[in-house]
């Protein structure tokens, strides 16, 4: 009878110069996606990384598994911003406004144009990402619209769309430095999503469900 110990197998961990490389890889991505847009060639976000080309390609064998990985980064932080503001309390409506500025900071409208007709968005890293963050964001609203501060006919829809058209860079070099309005144009939109309502909105509420089978 053979009474010799396993041998257990270990696993590799990726090296802490190997990870470091991936994250500044993705900050570089995310950086040239919202100034040049999605198809930036990948040497020269190589180049902003300060890597050489295999290693981006090592990490990333294509530009969807590129894209994605920003994407799920960026709604990963997002998340993690909401989880701390709804531990700490305070003002339901100041919390959301602030999840607003930061979501506005994080470029989130700029991003979106990387989610093309090509983009798998059922890839089980993007579905969970975002599942997680739609549950935090209307879990705020939901605070909001309790507590009185948020007009009932407003859903996670209006917010979301709204926050991606205020936050996406114009198109031409004539409408550079139009990001300085951002949050002055953002606080107008919340001002007018406080309770009570001064009028009645037009159409109707666009839903978590709306947006899903957009």
């Amino acid at each position: 009878m053979d009474t010799a110990t396993p041998v257990r197998r270990r696993v590799a961990r990726p090296r802490a110069d190997a990870l470091r490389n991936r994250e500044r890889i993705v900050a570089a991505a995310r950086e040239m996606f919202v100034e040049f847009g999605p198809e930036v060639p990948f040497d020269e976000i190589a180049r902003r990384a300060g890597v050489g080309n295999a290693t981006v390609y090592r990490n990333f064998p294509d530009r969807d598994a590129l894209a994605r990985e920003v994407v799920c980064a960026v709604m990963d932080r997002t998340s993690e911003w909401v989880e701390r503001a709804l531990a700490e309390g305070g003002d339901a409506f100041a919390t959301l406004s602030g999840f607003v500025h930061f979501a506005a900071d994080e470029r989130i409208g700029a991003l979106c144009p990387m989610l093309s007709e090509s983009f798998d968005q059922h890839h089980p890293d993007l579905v969970a990402a975002r599942d997680r963050v739609t549950e935090l964001i209307t879990e705020l609203m939901s605070r909001a619209r309790e507590a009185g501060q948020l007009r009932p006919d407003v859903e996670f829809g209006d917010l979301m769309i709204a926050l991606s058209q205020l936050t996406r860079p114009l198109p031409g070099t004539a409408c550079r430095g139009i990001d300085r309005f951002v949050h002055r144009h953002l606080q107008l939109f919340l001002d007018g999503m406080r309770a009570p309502a001064r009028s009645v909105l037009p159409g109707v509420a666009a839903t978590v469900e709306d947006m899903r089978r957009a």
